[in-house]
């Protein structure tokens, strides 16, 4: 057996699953509460915020004050359901805002917490077939089990 850290070796400790307020993303959280109870696990919940990322060509000055007021107090909701769930729960949950594409968000934190296992809400969206969805980036990247809820 190798000393120091390795991941999976007795069931995951830590499970990154991404939030984002959809429907299948809420699924997404909920599995993971579920499967981090029953094993002692955390959970670390990703939101990635590509508002802060994009870059804003056209948009007037005054629009970006209001959007950005709208984006803190959605994020401080999440964070509030987040939380609040898993103390409901008996889970400990980390709530991270990762300002990233939602792939590289969700593997960053992974890397950086140790994550054994990444969790992730089917996408609804047609675009996904032709460039890929989260959760088929997430796979590709090679580095996590990757769960996806419907």
């Amino acid at each position: 057996m190798k000393d120091g850290f390795e991941l999976g070796c007795d069931g995951p400790q830590t499970l990154v699953v991404g939030v984002d307020g959809s429907d299948t993303g809420w699924r997404a959280f909920h599995y993971a509460l579920g499967q981090a109870r029953r094993q002692g696990a955390r959970v670390v919940a990703v939101f990635a915020d590509n508002l802060q990322a994009a870059t804003f060509a056209g948009t007037g000055a005054l629009a970006l004050p209001l959007l950005e007021s709208s984006a803190d107090e959605y994020r401080e909701e999440l964070r509030g359901a987040v939380e609040g769930l898993g103390a409901e729960h008996g889970v400990e949950v980390r709530f991270v805002v990762a300002v990233a594409d939602p792939v590289l968000a969700l593997t960053r934190v992974a890397e950086e917490v140790r994550a054994d296992a990444i969790l992730v809400g089917a996408s609804t969206r047609a675009a996904h077939r032709l460039f890929g969805s989260v959760a088929v980036r997430a796979v590709r990247s090679g580095r996590w089990p990757v769960t996806v809820v419907p």
